[in-house]
C-alpha cells in the first residue's frame, strides 16, 4: 500500500514507492548513497548529454518494477510469501551495489573483481551488519534458492534489472529506438513449473525488447565515440597506476591512491574484507574527476595529454573493423603518433589502441526465454515463430588513435 512507502519522483516512472522496511533501511545506508555518484553510462554524456542518470536511479527503477512484478504474479495465483517478495526486492535494489566509478569502465582497472562478486561481498557486510537478515535475498541472488523464478527476475534474459536500464537509458540518451513496452512485458510473466514464463499474448513485447537492446548496445552503449573516450579513461589509469606503483604519490583521494598503488584482486579482498570494503566504497567517480584534473598538470607528460585531452573532449578516433586491424595498420598510427608527438614507443603505446567488442542480443544455448502458448505448452523463445530476426553474435574489431593525426603527413 502507497502509505507504507516512501514515495519518489521518478522521470521515467512518475511516483514510485519504497517500502518502510528493511528495503527503506537499506537505500538510505552509505553503502547504497554512494550509488548516488556513480553514472550507469560512464562516460556517454560525452555524446548524449542527457546520459547523466546514475546507478542509484537505476537500483531504485528495478526496485520498481520487481514490485509490480510480484504484484502480477501473486494476482496469478503464484504463492509468494511476504518473507520471499522482501528479500527479492532486496536482491534487485542491491544487484549492481558493487560496481565500481564509472561504471564498467575501469572495472578491470582499477580492481582484479568482477562487480558482482563485489556486490556479494557488500551484501554479506550488510548481512551482518542487519544481523542476518539479508541470507534469503543473497541465497536468491545467487541462485541458490529453489523457486528459480525469483532468481530469474533479478538475473535472466528477461530480468528487472534489463528492462530498467534499456527504458531508463532511452529516456535519458533521447534514442527512442530503446523504448520497450515494460509494462506489458510485466502483465504477461506467470510461472509454471517453478520456473518464469512470458504468456503468449507478449510475444511480440519481448521481440521488441530483443531489437531495442541490440540497437542500443551498437547506438549507446558501444557507440564508437564514447568506446573511443572509455578506452582514453582506461589508459589514464594505466598509467596512472604504473607511476604509483614506482613511488608517485599525487594529490588525489587516499582511497585513490591506494588503488592505484596496490590494484585489489579477489584473494588480496577476501583477506580484509571490511577494510577493502570500506575505502572502495569511498571511491566514486568524483575521484575520478578530480584524479582527471590534477593529472592535467603532472610532469608526466603522456598522463598529462591523454587527461587533457579527455577532460576537454578531444575525443580520440576509433574506427570498427569486421576483420581484425592488420600489423599495417597498427604500425602506421603508432609510427604516426611517433613523429607528431615525439613521443618514446613505450609512451605512444598508451595512444594507439586494438581491440575487439562483441555482443550477444540473445544467447540460445541456456536460460532461454520461455513462452506459454494458450495450450498449456510451454516452448523457449529459439522455437517460436519468426524468431529469425535477430543475428548471433556480433563482433567488430577497433583500433583507438588520437584523431588529430589524420591531418598529418605520413
Amino acid at each position: 500500500m502507497m502509505h507504507n512507502m516512501k514515495i519518489l519522483n521518478d522521470p521515467v516512472y512518475g511516483f514510485v514507492g519504497i517500502p518502510y522496511n528493511q528495503v527503506f533501511s537499506l537505500v538510505e545506508h552509505p553503502f547504497f548513497q554512494r550509488l548516488r555518484r556513480i553514472k550507469q553510462l560512464s562516460l556517454t554524456y560525452y555524446v548524449y548529454p542527457g546520459a547523466l542518470h546514475t546507478r542509484f536511479n537505476h537500483a531504485i527503477g528495478a526496485l520498481h518494477l520487481m514490485i509490480q512484478a510480484i504484484e502480477v504474479l501473486k494476482a496469478k495465483g503464484v504463492e509468494i510469501s511476504d518473507e520471499e517478495a522482501t528479500a527479492v526486492s532486496i536482491a534487485i535494489l542491491l544487484h549492481d551495489i558493487g560496481h565500481g566509478p564509472f561504471s564498467h569502465t575501469l572495472e578491470n582497472t582499477l580492481l582484479n573483481i568482477h562487480h558482482e562478486e563485489l556486490s556479494l561481498h557488500f551484501m554479506d557486510a550488510l548481512n551482518d551488519e542487519f544481523g542476518g537478515s539479508l541470507n534469503l535475498a543473497i541465497e536468491i541472488f545467487k541462485g541458490d534458492y529453489p523457486r528459480k523464478f525469483l532468481h530469474q527476475l533479478i538475473s535472466s534474459q528477461l530480468d528487472m534489472d534489463r528492462l530498467d536500464y534499456l527504458n531508463r537509458d532511452s529516456f535519458f540518451t533521447g534514442v527512442s529506438e530503446g523504448v520497450i513496452g515494460y509494462d506489458r512485458i510485466i502483465k504477461m510473466l506467470n510461472v509454471v513449473d517453478g520456473e518464469l514464463v512470458v504468456e503468449e499474448k507478449g510475444l511480440y513485447s519481448i521481440e521488441k525488447f530483443l531489437i531495442a537492446r541490440r540497437i542500443m548496445y551498437w547506438q549507446v552503449y558501444l557507440h564508437k565515440t564514447v568506446m573511443a573516450a572509455e578506452v582514453m579513461l582506461i589508459k589514464i589509469f594505466e598509467r596512472a597506476k604504473k607511476l604509483c606503483e614506482s613511488g608517485w604519490k599525487p594529490p588525489i583521494s587516499p582511497a585513490l591512491l591506494q588503488l592505484l598503488k596496490e590494484p585489489l584482486n579477489a584473494d588480496s579482498f577476501k583477506k580484509n574484507r571490511r577494510t577493502n570494503l570500506k575505502a572502495f566504497a569511498s571511491v566514486d567517480d568524483y575521484d575520478i574527476l578530480m584524479a582527471l584534473k590534477v593529472f592535467t598538470d603532472c610532469d608526466d607528460r603522456i598522463l598529462s595529454f591523454l587527461s587533457t585531452s579527455l577532460i576537454n573532449r578531444n575525443i580520440f578516433r576509433l574506427n570498427f573493423s569486421d576483420e581484425p586491424v592488420s600489423a599495417e595498420e597498427f604500425n602506421k598510427w603508432h609510427q604516426k603518433a611517433k613523429d607528431e608527438l615525439g613521443f618514446t614507443a613505450e609512451e605512444v603505446s598508451y595512444l594507439v589502441t586494438i581491440g575487439v567488442e562483441a555482443n550477444s542480443t540473445y544467447i540460445r544455448s541456456k536460460n532461454e526465454i520461455q513462452i506459454l502458448f494458450k495450450n498449456g505448452e510451454v516452448k523457449p523463445m529459439s522455437e517460436c515463430f519468426h524468431f529469425n530476426f535477430l543475428p548471433g553474435k556480433v563482433e567488430k574489431h577497433y583500433i583507438v588513435y588520437p584523431k588529430f593525426l589524420e591531418s598529418s603527413p605520413l
